[in-house]
């Protein structure tokens, strides 16, 4: 119990004596007692039903969001046997953190720290155990503020992973977005060749020295990251050795290349990537950056019933102004791939929900289109797509030009270099020479 608002953070567990806590109970029945204490306001929980990500999961039914349904009989489980992992929840776009209780199953953290950021990428230690014993560990007189808030075990209790039935964060959150200002994302797709910078007609050690260059809040991938069949071996012979430099800022999606490995489908791919192309566990996820919202797809199974399912939720659950969505195929293309129809419902979906912008590789050209429908009418309201599949494979001439399709470019390697506000959004696609060779509108973004 927090009993002074200057004494730190406290850990208590259902593991303490029984007298010990009857005086604490009494204590805290005399405290509420008190004139000064009639009017306190309880800590309000602000994390369930929040989205959630993990550095892994034991399998699909045991998802991060488990350990934020409400749920006492449901739980996030991580691999076994690895350390560190993490479990993290968003909360919104400012919170003030007082309280987290967790509640651990039998695999449970022996040293974790509870922390918190405002991006998801610098962290502030809100409190430290070296010592766990399990069950159940409620922190009180927390004092934190940040937009994620995330549990970081680096050494397990059993030779098993970390799992726990719940993660409760109490505090207040705020409705307005907090100023983010403008970031800069590096995207491109069909990249690494089985070559490397020994061979002058390499091209992918020339993207990635241009992504570098720009130094981007993070980088995407629009699928077929690795050639031809995106084997592991083949991720850490060639990827590994250009793109692979920015890896940890790198958020990928696969291609159609990634499911061709003779290993099992999507298995170099998720080998070499980890948890980062599988923070929720499934080859498609979301996250946010400042006002915008990002979605991750997979394209390759858009005829996955939980896969759409889920883009509906999270599309529901966004809070966001603005919405990005990336994945490999597109639905409309002037290249030798074409239009292909596998994509539409998934527009259809985005559509409906207001998305800004989309990304996709697979035709090996860069391409934008003005706002349009699903079903390919200009709109003001439309989503703007550009294909980007210039990364470092072989060039695909234009074939036949879509409605629509503003500018193409094909023999010239590059990246997008996308510029994000709060509420607008603008691109250039940089040539590997660092020349700017087309230049998108700006947008506002729905």
């Amino acid at each position: 119990m927090r009993l002074f608002a200057s004494a730190p953070p406290r850990r208590t567990t259902d593991r303490l004596p029984l007298v010990l806590a009857a005086v604490l109970l009494l204590v805290g029945g005399l405290l509420l007692a008190l004139p000064d204490r009639a009017g306190a306001a309880a800590d309000t929980l602000i994390s369930q039903g929040r989205p959630a990500t993990s550095s892994s999961v034991e399998d699909s039914t045991f998802g991060p969001e488990k350990a934020f349904d409400g749920d006492s009989t449901t739980r996030w489980a991580s691999a076994e046997g690895v350390d560190p992992q993490w479990i993290k929840v968003d909360l919104g776009p400012s919170a003030t953190v007082s309280r987290v209780k967790l509640v651990w199953e039998a695999a449970y953290a022996k040293a974790y720290r509870v922390e918190i950021s405002a991006d998801g990428t610098t962290w502030t230690r809100l409190a430290t155990e070296t010592a766990g014993n399990g069950a159940t560990d409620d922190w009180t007189g927390l004092t934190g503020t940040g937009r994620y808030l995330r549990v970081y075990g680096t050494a397990r209790g059993t030779s098993y992973g970390y799992s726990l039935w719940t993660v409760e964060v109490y505090g207040t959150t705020s409705t307005t977005p907090p100023p983010t200002g403008a970031f800069t994302v590096v995207a491109a797709g069909d990249i690494a060749a089985r070559c490397t910078a020994s061979s002058s007609s390499c091209a992918h050690p020339k993207t990635a020295a241009l992504a570098q260059r720009i130094a981007p809040s993070f980088y995407l991938t629009m699928g077929d990251n690795q050639y031809d069949d995106a084997r592991l071996s083949d991720f850490q012979n060639y990827y590994d050795k250009t793109w692979g430099a920015f890896k940890t800022k790198t958020r990928p999606v696969p291609g159609n290349h990634e499911s061709y490995d003779p290993a099992g489908a999507f298995s170099g791919y998720k080998s070499y990537f980890g948890a980062i192309a599988y923070p929720q566990g499934k080859p498609y996820y979301s996250y946010d950056q400042g006002n915008w919202h990002f979605v991750a797809l997979d394209s390759n199974t858009f005829d996955d019933a939980t896969q759409i399912q889920w883009l509906k939720d999270d599309l529901a659950r966004n809070t966001r102004g603005c919405v990005a969505a990336y994945f490999h195929h597109p639905l409309y293309s002037s290249g030798g791939h074409g239009n292909d129809p596998v994509s539409k419902p998934v527009w259809q979906i985005l559509y409906a929900a207001g998305a800004d912008l989309v990304l996709n590789g697979h035709d090996h050209h860069y391409e934008r289109f003005a706002p349009q429908d699903p079903n390919g009418r200009a709109t003001a309201d439309g989503i703007v797509e550009i294909v980007g599949g210039m990364g470092g494979a072989e060039p695909y001439p234009i074939e036949t030009v879509q409605p629509n399709s503003q500018k193409r470019i094909s023999g010239t390697y590059g990246v997008l270099k996308l510029a994000l506000t709060d509420t607008t959004y603008t691109w250039q696609y940089v040539g590997t020479d660092d020349q700017v060779k087309d230049s998108g509108p700006t947008y506002t973004c729905h």
